[in-house]
């Protein structure tokens, strides 16, 4: 398969001036590999979806049986309410706060575990001189959105389903994603540059996760945390994307707007310092590998 945007013209992956690290130049960069990116992007969506009717039918299917479980275990079965003022209450409404919860939180766990193999498992671009390595991260967490989306549709219809509502602030939603894909783009640059020189770091990341999980009020309001507590879960960026993306889908808040600057900023920052990282090491990664 050819891929536009390989050319002779590209930038080389054995040097990076230091001119083309700015952040500015960064959007360029990337802007100017938009082409390369969607091709490849699909690519990854097929081989996610194994390219066949039934498997694409399953993918949009998951979703579905996920919801469909999770309603009927907490709120049929066990009943479990959400403790926490302005709260759906119709029924399945802890299934629904439950599933707005571990949508972002899927894409930086997902990020976390395919992060330190994205360069590993493509050998063919790392020996080609003029392939831009650094796409590739962002070709993870593009197909990664992809699927992320297609959860936030199936929530949105259940939503409406159950409450036989949607609230008008879910025209916000884009802008919850964005500092989460700043973030998945900072750990998917330094994971996957670090993968190539330290192979056992997938068996560290991949615990992050399990320990983000519960340092993140997905299934338990941040209310009920102690206040003793509550301030390590405020120093976690998760944190704050899951109750913005859950107020603005579900309990019908605007964003707070402070808030979402300094964290989208901050998550720019460390966008940036990942892509600096990435464009600093790459050019040991066919020595390596």
């Amino acid at each position: 398969m050819a891929f536009v945007g390989t050319s002779e013209r590209q930038s080389s992956h054995r040097s990076t001036p230091g001119s083309q690290l700015t952040p500015w130049q960064v959007l360029r960069n990337l802007w100017r590999y938009r082409q390369l990116i969607y091709q490849l992007t699909v690519r990854e969506i097929r081989q996610r979806t194994r390219g066949s009717f039934l498997d694409l039918l399953w993918f949009v299917l998951t979703p579905l049986l996920v919801m469909t479980v999770y309603t009927l275990a907490f709120s049929w079965v066990l009943k479990v309410r959400w403790d926490s003022a302005g709260t759906p209450g119709a029924p399945g409404s802890y299934a629904l706060i439950l599933f707005s919860g571990l949508i972002p939180f899927n894409v930086l766990a997902d990020i976390f575990a395919r992060g330190p193999t994205l360069v590993l498992r493509e050998p063919g671009f790392v020996k080609r001189v003029r392939f831009p390595l650094e796409v590739l991260p962002v070709v993870a967490v593009a197909a990664t959105l992809f699927q992320s989306l297609v959860y936030a549709l199936v929530l949105l219809a259940a939503d409406l389903l159950l409450r036989n509502q949607v609230s008008s602030t879910v025209l916000l939603l884009p802008m919850t994603y964005i500092p989460l894909v700043l973030l998945s783009l900072a750990i998917g640059w330094f994971l996957g540059s670090v993968g190539v020189y330290v192979r056992d770091i997938g068996a560290f990341s991949g615990l992050l996760p399990q320990l983000l999980f519960f340092l993140t009020p997905i299934a338990f309001p941040l209310s009920a945390v102690p206040e003793s507590l509550r301030v390590v879960f405020l120093m976690n960026p998760l944190t704050t994307i899951v109750e913005d993306f859950r107020g603005v889908i579900l309990f019908g808040k605007a964003l707070p707007w402070g808030r979402w600057v300094v964290l989208t900023g901050s998550s720019a920052v460390f966008a940036w310092l990942g892509y600096v990282w990435f464009a600093k090491t790459k050019k040991g990664f066919a020595e390596v590998l």
